[in-house]
């Protein structure tokens, strides 16, 4: 067991790293040159094809049709309510500012966890969701003022939304991620993700010019669908299996340094005081959750006593 969560750990800082070098190039292509709505689309049915055709290669498990239901709400969490919101509010902000949007999913998984199966919330996980937030609402009236008429303010926000559903999915599915493999999971998820965000993606997809697909555009669309969906999700999957909802969310802190150091690399953007700032007090705020003791560790201290 403890080698599978040491698998899991070092699964998820893979993920992470792919996530992050994700943001600055995504960026790049939206909105000017592919529409954020339609650049999710491609990204899960991208997914969804190389999940599908992988069944080549793995053994097909069963899905009953109660769980294929549980996938269905499932992949409306993880891809449809969080891509299409993060890739419209990542078109209208910064990388940098996105990924420090995104560390405060730490934060919202506790809360959740608190909500859905009763994890307590002490002292110092309260601290740790106060310091947090502080760090997310700095960044994000922060930018507003600072860069009015740039939609720094309404991206991060819709980011923001993108992390809520994420979180809401990372709490309530669990039970559902343990029974199957991670190439189940994810044929399930991305074939239920795409249907649901065609709808949303079809106007775009009808005005969509394919002249501005140009030799690295279709490198960076590559990207996005083989290592920001295909292996960076099978990586989440897998470490999914091993390691609990809170101790996945605090690897996304990594983000933000993944995210910048690409975004400067790309002449994107300059890593500037407001994001330091604020990526700081996201990090207490994670250590202090995270630090917390669970439901089960404080009861072992009860019987102890």
């Amino acid at each position: 067991m403890e080698k599978n969560k040491w698998n899991g750990h070092i699964a998820i800082m893979a993920a992470n790293l792919l996530f992050g070098i994700n943001h600055p190039i995504s960026r790049s292509l939206m909105p000017e040159i592919i529409d954020p709505i339609l650049l999710t689309f491609f990204r899960i049915l991208g997914g969804l094809i190389l999940f599908w055709a992988s069944a080549l290669f793995v053994k097909v498990e069963k899905v009953p049709t109660k769980d294929r239901i549980l996938f269905f709400l499932a992949a409306f969490f993880a891809l449809t309510a969080n891509q299409i919101p993060f890739f419209v509010g990542l078109s209208k902000t910064s990388p940098i500012d996105a990924s420090i949007v995104i560390t405060t999913l730490p934060i919202l998984s506790m809360l959740f966890a608190a909500i859905f199966i009763k994890e307590p919330i002490t002292l110092k996980k309260a601290f740790g969701v106060l310091i947090g937030a502080s760090g997310a609402l700095f960044l994000i009236f922060g930018q507003y003022y600072e860069h009015v008429g740039q939609g720094h303010f309404i991206g991060n926000a819709i980011v923001f939304i993108a992390v809520f559903s994420f979180a809401l999915y990372l709490t309530l599915f669990k039970g559902l991620i343990v029974r199957y493999s991670p190439f189940t999971i994810m044929r399930w998820l991305f074939l239920f993700g795409t249907i649901q965000t065609y709808p949303f993606a079809h106007q775009a997809l009808m005005h969509f010019n394919p002249a501005v697909l140009s030799a690295i555009v279709l490198w960076k669309i590559a990207y996005v669908i083989v290592f920001a969906s295909f292996i960076s999700y099978l990586l989440l999957g897998s470490a999914q299996k091993f390691l609990l909802p809170t101790t996945l969310s605090m690897y996304n802190y990594t983000q933000p340094i993944i995210a910048s150091l690409a975004t400067v690399a790309m002449g994107l953007d300059t890593f500037r005081v407001e994001h330091f700032v604020s990526a700081l007090l996201v990090f207490v705020g994670v250590y202090f959750v995270t630090q917390s003791k669970t439901r089960i560790q404080l009861e072992q201290t009860k019987l102890k006593l």
